[in-house]
C-alpha cells in the first residue's frame, strides 16, 4: 500500500481499521493490555498525560467495536516514578493479570529495571521512555516509541555548529535518562567537532543548581549549556541561568516537550532550544505533511476531553498503545508471539513521534526525520528557524 493510502486509512478514524470482528470473538473476554505510568510523583508531567491518553484511546477503540471484535481492557498501574514499584507492578501484570502486552513505563530508569523481566517472561514491552539502552542491544520482546537519544544529540550538535558553537557545558541528572543522554553527548562530541569543557552531574531531585551553573559561568570559552534531565531540573536550570545573568544558549533534551515546563520556568524559558516531535507544533505543519492528520486528530481529541494542551509524553502513550493495537489487528488474535512478530514487522505506521518502521534489528523504528528543532518564543513552542 502506498504511504498516502496508509495514512488516509488511519486518519479516517480508529473505527475504520479496528472494528472487523473475528469469527467467534463476540463470546470471548476482553484483551488485557497493561500499563505502568508515573501518574503521580516527580515524573507526573510524563505519566499523567500518558494515562489520560491510554484511557481515551481504549474508550474510542471499544466504542468502535474493539480489535478483531474483542474489547480491550486497560490494566493501569501508577508507579509514582519508582523503579521498585515498576518491577512489582510488572510482575503483577505478567503473573496475575496475564496481560497481552505492557506499555510504559514513563521513565528510562523504570524501563531498564523491568526490561530483563519482560524478556525472560516473553512479555511484549513497548516503552514510553527514551534512553537508547532500552533497545540497544535489541531484546526480542522489548520495543520503544520515543526517538533515540543519539538522534536528539545529533540535532543538538548540528544546530550548535550552525550557530558557530564549539565549546559547551553539559549538566545532567543522576537517573537513567540523564546517564544515558550524558553518554551519548560524550561519545558523539568528537565526531561532531564539539568540545565539552564542563561536565557536571546533579541529583535528580535537586531544587537549586546555582553552584553547578556558577562553575559553568566561571569557565571561559563556554558557548552553550546542554541540560539532560526530566523534572524538576528542566525549569530550574533555566531559572538559575537567568538569575546568574548567563546569556549563552540553553539546549534541553527531547524530554522538554511539555509546556508546563515552560510555565514553571517563566520568562527564563524564552529561547530554549530542544529537539522534539511535531505534535507540539501541529499548526505550523503544511497540510501535506504525512503526520498532520494523525497529530491534529489526537490533539483535538485530547484537548477537548481533558481541557489541557497535549505533550510529547501523552503522544508516547498514544504510539505505544496503537503499536500494540496494530500488532494485535495484524496478528488476528491475542497470541503474544504473533503480536510480537507483527509489531516487529510494522512498516509505514504513522504515530505522533514519526512514521514507524520496525525491524528485527531496530526496535525504535524512527529515523532522524522524526525530530524538529523547536524553541520557546513568547511562552510557546515553535519551530526553530536559524
Amino acid at each position: 500500500m502506498k504511504p498516502s493510502l496508509l495514512i488516509s486509512a488511519f486518519v479516517v478514524g480508529i473505527v475504520s481499521f479496528l472494528a472487523s470482528p473475528a469469527r467467534g470473538a463476540a463470546d470471548s473476554g476482553p484483551v488485557k493490555i497493561g500499563a505502568i505510568f508515573s501518574v503521580t510523583g516527580p515524573a507526573a508531567f510524563l505519566g499523567a498525560p500518558e494515562a489520560k491518553t491510554a484511557r481515551m484511546l481504549i474508550d474510542q477503540i471499544n466504542a468502535a467495536g474493539g480489535v478483531n471484535g474483542r474489547r480491550l481492557e486497560l490494566v493501569l498501574k501508577d508507579s509514582g516514578g519508582s523503579p521498585e514499584k515498576a518491577v512489582s507492578f510488572a510482575k503483577q501484570l505478567i503473573e496475575e493479570d496475564k496481560v497481552l502486552a505492557i506499555i510504559g513505563p514513563s521513565t528510562s530508569g523504570e524501563t531498564m529495571q523491568i526490561k530483563a523481566l519482560c524478556e525472560e517472561n516473553r512479555m511484549i514491552l513497548v516503552s514510553c521512555a527514551a534512553a537508547e539502552v532500552i533497545v540497544n542491544p535489541v531484546a526480542r520482546y522489548v520495543f520503544k516509541v520515543p526517538q533515540k537519544d543519539s538522534q536528539a544529540v545529533t540535532w543538538i550538535y548540528r544546530t550548535m555548529k550552525q550557530k558557530g558553537i564549539r565549546k559547551i557545558a553539559v549538566v545532567s541528572s543522576n537517573d537513567g535518562f540523564g546517564a544515558a543522554g550524558k553518554k551519548q553527548l560524550e561519545d558523539m562530541a568528537p565526531a561532531e567537532g564539539i568540545e565539552i569543557v564542563v561536565n557536571e552531574v546533579y541529583d535528580k531531585g535537586a531544587t537549586d543548581l546555582t553552584d553547578i551553573l556558577t562553575k559553568v559561568k566561571a569557565q571561559s570559552g563556554v558557548q552553550a549549556v546542554v541540560n539532560w534531565s526530566i523534572v524538576p531540573a528542566q525549569s530550574i536550570v533555566a531559572k538559575n541561568m537567568k538569575q546568574l545573568g548567563m546569556t549563552i544558549p540553553l539546549f534541553q533534551s527531547h524530554g522538554f516537550g511539555n509546556r508546563k515546563y515552560v510555565e514553571q520556568a517563566g520568562v527564563a524559558a524564552e529561547g530554549i532550544l530542544f529537539p522534539a516531535s511535531r505534535l507540539l507544533v501541529v499548526s505550523e505543519l503544511p497540510d501535506t505533511h504525512p503526520q498532520k492528520p494523525v497529530l491534529a486528530k489526537y490533539q483535538r481529541d485530547y484537548e477537548t476531553l481533558f481541557k489541557e494542551e497535549v505533550s510529547t509524553f501523552g503522544g508516547h502513550a498514544y504510539d505505544a498503545l496503537m503499536v500494540v493495537v496494530e500488532g494485535l489487528r495484524k496478528a488476528g488474535e491475542p497470541d503474544r508471539e504473533k503480536v510480537r512478530d507483527a509489531i516487529e514487522n510494522l512498516r509505514g505506521f504513522v504515530g505522533t513521534a514519526g512514521v514507524f518502521n520496525y525491524s528485527a534489528t531496530d526496535h525504535t523504528g524512527l529515523g532522524l526525520d522524526a525530530f524538529e528543532m523547536l524553541t520557546v518564543k513568547d511562552g510557546k513552542f515553535t519551530i526553530y528557524k536559524p
